[in-house]
């Protein structure tokens, strides 16, 4: 049991230390001084800045002053001396009334250091008022009848001051009716009653003069004094006297004016004037008289002006009441004023410390201010709070000042402006409130790098762009403020195909607007990668980077390219050859293209623009594929003329044209014999048109010939010339004249010659077409040229003129056709052991255009078929009948079929039961040929 006492004991203890020092601790903390009143402007009160233990200069370095609430200052701190002064005169009775002690409290800031101290100042008093009565003249009744030791109040002087300095005593001047005795109430007022020693006389001295004398106990004593007349009356035995001897009422200080308060009443049971009552106030200030007023016959007393608790809470006046015989009575009336909660809280801002930096600490001091409530007890009583805000807290300091502190990290870029309403509330009810509001800034860092939008950018361009276009615009944000959000743009370093970046796109470095800097081309490459950097201006620069893609987009600026069927280099027109078998769907040929470009821009379609038959041929839409589209009738013409056109898909869409020839017959002799269905023009433009042809085709030929007869001449000339200076020289007598001379030699060298040709279309009414000759063989075989003939000799070089030995000339081929392997035929085809090759000049080319001319002239002429004979083409007619179709090459060779290696067969020496001539073989001629 010993020890649990023991441990008690030392809790206790404890506890009372900690007491002990907290009331040490409050104590410290308040200042207390005295000062007289009635002292001048700058009169010394105390040395505040020893007792700050602060020197006198650092008063204004620190911050420090003075914060009261609302009311008059009446001090001031002099910075120079360190001292606090008075800040004018000092009535402490117009401050305290009669207050026992006058204490004047305010609150010392020391703003450095965010603390308070209380200041407690006594204002003492001096003498410095004297009593004084109501009036200075006072006329007292007193009734003839009245026996002696009767006692007659007089009135009291007032006196503000307090103590030795009030009023003490009362003296009245010598009389040998009346004396003075003073009565000392409970509460400690003195009272003077005129108390009668002797009987009056009416009749010997109707009225008596007296001086009552007030003195206070000051330094220097002061004093007042009021004349008072006794008048005696006639007999008047009854006084007034009261129901109460004292009155006491409640009221609300919110009461308006002219409310009934209470009646006093008073009997007097004397009759006629000596029974009928007046009412007085007695012994009430002038401010207060002025708050009430009283009915001199009824004795209600009512509220005058408003009332107001917080100015004075209490009232004591006295009522006296005087019958018409001059009797009176008295009585006290004690209002006591009840406070309402009509005072809404007051809230001053001390100190405010704004804008703060986002990263101070927490429990910085953001606002210090005070609160108060005029109003008494609950209704006096301030609470302070705050709207739900995690970021601040709210802290009550010393009495009624509260702290406003951070209580987190302050985030600029979440909140940079905080708007903090503060309500003071009192406890009254209903409660009244007070807000303030108190708008916060918050000074930004720069804590945040700038953001883009995206994690990566995606841009497309479409190529052929100009110079300088814009490309793409990236933004990034910084949630800071002014140099700390302002974002400067760049782009990485990079090297592209062997270039820099900076060559292909710019930036600028305000708006993150990129440029190109050239015109790309997506067949060139389809995209670029970049880091685009972003940095703030901020001291340390914050940056971030975002990847960047370009892609090019395809325009379409590419026309599709034909691949199949291409222009021959030699400037010839291809033939398709459709047999007039085929049936409907007949593949002919494929047109092939392609188109640079990609995507939608390179899809290709296919489609006939033009047709010299319409409906005979289809083309597919995807494939190219040229089909038939019906069965080939004999009526149809034997040359068609088709124009495809390839169309992609772009916008806006790019086509190209091929013009394809199609031959409508099974084989060559098949279009060669059609060639004598042509029919005569049938009307006169026509005729026309082919006569035009004629004419000009016959003069090309006879200056065709011409240069023929005289090249020929030329030739023999020489020939005969060298022969007799070889005879003269080598002396080689009887040499046989030549062979060469003659028109067999001149059929034997258009017989060699093969040459492809085209048949436009509807031949009657345009001209056969001849391109570029394609030469297989020579006329002169590889084994006659090793005889040293003259004709072996190069075309481009001259005739010889050298003496050479001459050599006869061996006959001709017998032979005029030519084997299937020398016979032009797809590439490749020609074989390099066959003896001969075709003729290699234009020459020859001219040779048998003038055959072949001829022959349409025959046709074009009305008077004679294109065939004179069968097979002979119309040629005989012109060069004999022993020159016949069997004559002239075999053209069909030279149709190339697409897609195949292989030549045309030779159909219509198989229709005519001739099996062709073997490459190698010698016929004999006939009998008229060797004659001739």
């Amino acid at each position: 049991m010993a020890a649990p006492t023991k441990r008690q004991h030392c809790r206790r203890l404890a506890l009372l230390c900690a007491f002990l020092g907290t009331l040490w601790e409050a104590r410290a903390s308040q200042i207390s001084y005295s000062v007289p009143e009635e002292r001048e402007q700058g009169y010394i009160v105390g040395n505040i800045s020893k007792d700050l233990e602060l020197e006198p200069q650092e008063l204004t370095e620190r911050g420090v002053r003075i914060v009261s609430r609302g009311r008059t200052q009446l001090f001031s701190l002099n910075p120079r001396s360190g001292s606090l002064v008075t800040a004018g005169r000092i009535d402490r009775e117009e401050l305290c009334a009669q207050s026992a002690r006058c204490l004047v409290n305010f609150k010392v800031l020391v703003e450095d250091r965010v603390k308070l101290y209380g200041i407690e100042i006594e204002v003492t008093d001096i003498n410095d008022n004297a009593p004084k009565f109501e009036a200075e003249n006072l006329e007292v009744k007193i009734n003839e009848l009245a026996s002696s030791g009767a006692r007659f109040p007089l009135p009291e002087a007032v006196d503000p001051d307090v103590g030795v300095n009030s009023l003490q005593s009362y003296r009245l001047s010598p009389s040998h009716h009346f004396s003075l005795d003073v009565q000392t109430g409970d509460d400690g007022t003195i009272n003077p009653e005129l108390v009668l020693e002797r009987t009056l006389d009416r009749e010997e001295e109707a009225t008596h003069h007296l001086v009552l004398t007030a003195s206070d106990g000051g330094e220097p004593r002061r004093s007042s004094t009021v004349h008072i007349q006794v008048t005696v009356l006639d007999t008047n035995d009854n006084a007034p006297v009261f129901a109460q001897p004292i009155y006491r009422v409640k009221v609300l200080e919110n009461v308006p004016p002219g409310t009934l308060l209470l009646t006093v009443r008073a009997s007097d049971p004397d009759e006629g004037t000596n029974g009928k009552v007046t009412y007085k106030l007695r012994k009430i200030n002038g401010k207060q008289s002025s708050l009430f007023q009283l009915n001199e016959n009824s004795g209600e007393i009512s509220v005058a002006k408003s009332l107001d608790y917080e100015e004075c809470s209490f009232y004591e006046m006295e009522i006296q009441a005087e019958d018409g015989g001059g009797l009176k009575g008295r009585t006290k009336v004690l209002i006591m004023v009840e406070d309402v909660n009509d005072n809404r809280p007051e809230v001053t801002i001390t100190s405010l410390f704004s804008p703060v930096r986002e990263d101070a600490p927490q429990g910085t001091v953001i606002v210090l201010f005070n609160a108060h409530d005029r109003d008494s007890g609950k209704n006096g009583q301030v609470v302070c709070s705050i709207q739900q805000n995690l970021s601040f807290k709210l802290e009550n300091s010393v009495e009624d000042y509260y702290r406003l502190l951070t209580d987190e990290i302050l985030d600029r870029e979440k909140t940079s402006e905080y708007n903090i309403t503060v309500m003071a509330t009192d406890r009254g009810t209903p409660p009244l409130s007070t807000e303030i509001h108190i708008t916060l800034y918050v000074a930004d860092i720069n804590d945040n790098p700038p953001a883009f939008s995206q994690s990566l950018y995606s841009v497309y361009l479409p190529e052929n762009n100009p110079r300088g276009t814009s490309i793409f615009s990236v933004s990034a944000y910084d949630p800071d403020d002014n140099e700390n959000a302002r974002v400067i743009y760049s782009l990485a370093e990079d090297t592209i195909e062997g270039a820099p970046l900076s060559s292909y796109v710019s930036i600028n470095s305000d708006t993150g607007v990129l440029y190109a800097l050239r015109s790309f081309d997506y067949e060139q490459f389809q995209n670029l990668q970049m880091q685009v950097r972003a940095s703030d201006s901020g001291n340390p620069p914050l940056r971030s980077n975002v990847s960047l893609n370009l892609f090019i987009l395809d325009q379409n600026d590419n026309t599709p390219e034909i691949l199949y069927p291409a222009l021959p280099t030699d400037g010839s027109t291809g033939v398709e050859l459709a047999p007039r078998s085929a049936e409907p769907g007949y593949l002919v040929t494929k047109v092939v293209a392609v188109d640079k470009d990609s995507g939608q821009n390179a899809w290709l379609s296919y489609r006939l623009l033009k047709a010299s038959e319409p409906g005979l041929f289809s083309v597919g839409l995807r494939t190219g594929e040229v089909r038939t589209a019906r069965t080939l009738l004999d009526r149809d013409a034997l040359k068609q003329s088709l124009v495809v056109a390839v169309q992609d898909h772009g916008q806006p869409p790019l086509s190209a044209t091929v013009t394809l020839t199609v031959a409508v017959a099974d084989s060559i002799p098949d279009i060669l014999a059609d060639l004598s269905s042509i029919q005569t023009p049938a009307n006169l433009d026509e005729s026309d048109l082919t006569l035009y042809l004629v004419v000009a085709v016959a003069i090309v030929s006879c200056v065709f010939l011409a240069f023929v007869l005289v090249l020929l001449a030329l030739k023999l000339q020489q020939w005969h010339s060298s022969r007799l200076l070889q005879v003269e020289s080598d002396g080689f007598p009887g040499m046989a004249a030549s062979q060469f001379v003659g028109m067999e030699g001149v059929q034997a060298f258009l017989q060699t010659y093969s040459q492809e040709f085209s048949l436009t279309a509807d031949s009657r009414k345009s001209h056969l077409i001849f391109p570029q000759p394609n030469y297989a063989d020579t006329l002169i075989s590889q084994e006659s040229c090793g005889k040293n003939e003259p004709l072996c000799s190069s075309v481009d070089s001259k005739f010889p003129i050298d003496d050479t030995p001459l050599v006869p000339q061996a006959p001709p081929n017998t032979d005029w056709r030519f084997s299937q392997a020398q016979r032009p035929g797809t590439s490749g085809s020609q074989n390099g052991d066959e003896t001969g090759t075709w003729p290699n000049n234009q020459f020859d080319t001219e040779m048998l255009q003038a055959m072949i001319l001829a022959s349409a002239s025959e046709a074009a002429d009305g008077s004679s078929t294109l065939g004179g004979g069968a097979g002979t083409m119309g040629l005989s007619a012109r060069y004999g009948p022993q020159f016949t179709l069997q004559h002239v090459p075999d053209y069909r060779q030279n149709v190339y079929i697409p897609g195949s290696n292989a030549t045309l067969t030779n159909a219509a020496g198989k229709r005519d039961g001739k099996a062709p001539a073997g490459g190698n073989g010698n016929k004999k001629k006939s009998g008229k040929k060797e004659k001739k």
